[in-house]
């Protein structure tokens, strides 16, 4: 049984399309949870019952055009849901939160990617979350082509994996500029070829990080 942790931790996983986010965060929760730890593992945008519904707007129906502040609008109205109705109850319980994208994902998507102001996608943000920030984001970089080969391998393509190959191009560079930005909370992990080498430098990272959090309040 693994040794109990004294607070909740957030940890959240970002990258460009393709880049195995989904996979290697299940992956882990499995692991988590076979080693004794109390986890919760979720997604962006969705989560919640009313995540869900925002998520088929953003990325499924195609037919309905956004406005790309009425698109951050929803991300964030997605968010401030699932932090109230899920994140944090979680983390007051002691538990490790495993989300796959959260708001590293809007600042380089629709900060970086639609060239929205920053300052107002952040403001709208913090009043989304109320301040709530990952304790660690796991972020992983692949480039944009054979992000989008793979993407493309598994379904036909959301809203947002359509978008120009520009586009996509941006929203890397802004994860890799955030990153930059904040070394102590985002650790950026290349993916390779090999799918158990990529999963491997991404665990030992969160176990070392896990260990590192173990007895303090």
């Amino acid at each position: 049984m693994a040794e109990k942790l004294k607070k909740g931790l957030f940890i959240t996983f970002e990258g460009p399309e393709g880049s195995g986010k989904s996979t290697h965060s299940k992956r882990l929760r499995e692991e988590l949870v076979s080693g004794g730890y109390e986890v919760v593992h979720t997604a962006e945008p969705g989560g919640t019952a009313l995540g869900a519904r925002i998520r088929d707007i953003l990325l499924e129906k195609k037919e309905i055009r956004l406005d790309k502040y009425a698109e951050l609008f929803l991300f964030e109205a997605d968010r401030a849901q699932h932090v109230e109705e899920m994140i944090r109850p979680a983390l007051e319980e002691g538990k490790i939160v495993l989300c796959d994208r959260f708001n590293t994902a809007t600042f380089a998507y629709q900060g970086y990617g639609l060239g929205m102001d920053m300052q107002l996608v952040k403001s709208m943000d913090r009043a989304a979350t109320g301040g709530l920030t990952p304790d660690l984001t796991i972020l992983l970089d692949v480039d944009v082509e054979t992000g989008l080969e793979r993407a493309g391998a598994h379904h036909s393509g959301d809203r947002m994996e359509k978008r120009s190959r520009e586009f996509h191009e941006k929203v890397r560079d802004g994860y890799l500029t955030i990153a930059r930005e904040n070394p102590e909370r985002i650790t950026v992990i290349s993916v390779n070829e090999d799918i158990e080498e990529t999963y491997s430098a991404l665990k030992d990272r969160i176990y070392g990080f896990i260990e590192g959090c173990k007895g303090t309040k």
